[in-house]
């Protein structure tokens, strides 16, 4: 399984969060410590020991 992410490189930080968990940001000093980051966040956030995660849904309208 794969997850988008949306990352950023200010100064010599990483910033990124995964796509579907936009409010969750994270950093690392390498890209790779970023994936990391975010993978311990998914974790977290999809283990349901945290309450009312926000997430992003998708809706067609006509």
């Amino acid at each position: 399984m794969t997850k988008k992410f949306i990352y950023y490189q200010e100064d010599d930080m990483f910033i990124g969060w995964l796509e579907e968990f936009p409010d969750y940001k994270t950093q690392g000093e390498s890209l790779q410590e970023l994936m990391d980051n975010l993978l311990d966040i998914h974790n977290e956030l999809t283990s349901g020991n945290i309450p009312n995660v926000l997430h992003v849904g998708e809706l067609q309208v006509a």
